[in-house]
Protein backbone atom coordinates (compact mmCIF):
# COMPACT_ATOMS: atom_id res chain seq x y z
CA UNK A 1 0.00 0.00 0.00
CA UNK A 2 1.88 3.15 -1.17
CA UNK A 3 1.52 6.13 0.31
CA UNK A 4 2.11 9.67 0.10
CA UNK A 5 5.41 10.60 1.63
CA UNK A 6 3.76 13.95 2.66
CA UNK A 7 0.77 12.60 4.94
CA UNK A 8 3.31 9.68 6.43
CA UNK A 9 2.81 10.26 10.31
CA UNK A 10 -0.62 12.56 9.69
CA UNK A 11 -3.36 10.83 12.09
CA UNK A 12 -6.51 9.36 9.98
CA UNK A 13 -9.56 11.83 9.54
CA UNK A 14 -12.72 10.42 10.69
CA UNK A 15 -15.32 11.88 8.17
CA UNK A 16 -17.56 13.02 10.97
CA UNK A 17 -14.46 15.56 11.77
CA UNK A 18 -15.16 16.82 8.11
CA UNK A 19 -19.04 17.21 9.01
CA UNK A 20 -18.06 18.83 12.00
CA UNK A 21 -15.61 21.14 11.47
CA UNK A 22 -16.27 22.44 7.78
CA UNK A 23 -18.79 21.09 6.29
CA UNK A 24 -21.70 22.19 9.48
CA UNK A 25 -19.98 25.45 10.03
CA UNK A 26 -20.76 26.31 5.76
CA UNK A 27 -24.40 25.14 6.34
CA UNK A 28 -24.72 27.33 9.41
CA UNK A 29 -27.90 25.48 10.47
CA UNK A 30 -28.59 23.84 14.01
CA UNK A 31 -27.37 20.20 14.16
CA UNK A 32 -30.80 19.46 15.18
CA UNK A 33 -31.99 20.37 12.04
CA UNK A 34 -29.40 18.85 9.97
CA UNK A 35 -30.89 15.45 11.61
CA UNK A 36 -33.94 16.39 10.54
CA UNK A 37 -33.64 17.09 7.27
CA UNK A 38 -31.38 14.18 7.04
CA UNK A 39 -33.90 11.98 8.82
CA UNK A 40 -31.59 10.19 11.26
CA UNK A 41 -32.00 10.42 14.76
CA UNK A 42 -29.90 13.88 16.48
CA UNK A 43 -28.24 11.13 18.37
CA UNK A 44 -26.99 9.41 14.98
CA UNK A 45 -25.90 12.68 13.72
CA UNK A 46 -23.96 13.37 17.52
CA UNK A 47 -22.18 9.96 17.35
CA UNK A 48 -21.05 10.61 13.94
CA UNK A 49 -19.56 14.12 14.63
CA UNK A 50 -17.80 12.72 17.82
CA UNK A 51 -16.49 10.05 15.29
CA UNK A 52 -18.38 7.33 17.60
CA UNK A 53 -19.88 5.76 14.73
CA UNK A 54 -19.14 5.62 11.00
CA UNK A 55 -20.71 6.76 7.47
CA UNK A 56 -22.75 3.97 6.48
CA UNK A 57 -23.75 3.72 2.66
CA UNK A 58 -27.09 4.71 4.03
CA UNK A 59 -25.62 7.91 5.96
CA UNK A 60 -23.46 8.65 2.67
CA UNK A 61 -26.19 8.57 0.31
CA UNK A 62 -28.00 11.40 2.90
CA UNK A 63 -25.24 13.36 3.61
CA UNK A 64 -24.04 13.32 -0.61
CA UNK A 65 -27.54 14.32 -1.16
CA UNK A 66 -27.92 17.24 1.66
CA UNK A 67 -24.39 18.83 0.36
CA UNK A 68 -25.07 17.93 -3.04
CA UNK A 69 -21.38 16.54 -3.43
CA UNK A 70 -22.91 12.56 -3.79
CA UNK A 71 -22.12 9.42 -1.35
CA UNK A 72 -19.09 8.39 -3.33
CA UNK A 73 -17.18 11.41 -1.22
CA UNK A 74 -18.19 10.05 1.96
CA UNK A 75 -17.63 6.67 1.41
CA UNK A 76 -14.33 6.98 0.59
CA UNK A 77 -13.50 9.10 3.56
CA UNK A 78 -15.14 6.91 5.33
CA UNK A 79 -12.68 3.85 3.76
CA UNK A 80 -9.71 5.73 3.63
CA UNK A 81 -9.83 6.56 7.66
CA UNK A 82 -10.42 2.69 8.02
CA UNK A 83 -8.02 1.37 6.17
CA UNK A 84 -5.21 3.80 7.95
CA UNK A 85 -6.49 2.42 11.34
CA UNK A 86 -6.45 -0.75 9.96
CA UNK A 87 -2.75 -0.44 8.49
CA UNK A 88 -1.63 0.97 11.90
CA UNK A 89 -3.37 -1.85 14.10
CA UNK A 90 -2.12 -4.73 12.18
CA UNK A 91 1.61 -3.07 11.10
CA UNK A 92 3.31 -6.48 12.87
CA UNK A 93 1.37 -8.85 10.70
CA UNK A 94 1.18 -7.44 8.03
CA UNK A 95 5.00 -7.38 8.66
CA UNK A 96 5.25 -11.05 8.13
CA UNK A 97 2.98 -11.66 5.22
CA UNK A 98 5.30 -12.26 2.17
CA UNK A 99 4.18 -10.77 -1.10
CA UNK A 100 3.59 -13.37 -3.91
CA UNK A 101 4.86 -12.77 -7.40
CA UNK A 102 3.49 -14.21 -10.45
CA UNK A 103 6.56 -17.14 -11.95
CA UNK A 104 7.49 -15.97 -15.16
Amino acid sequence: MSQNPLLRGLRPVHPGETLREDVLPAIGKPKAEIARLLGISRQTLYDILSEKQAITPGIALRVGKLCGNGPDLWMNLQTNYDLQIAKRELADELEKIPTLTDAA
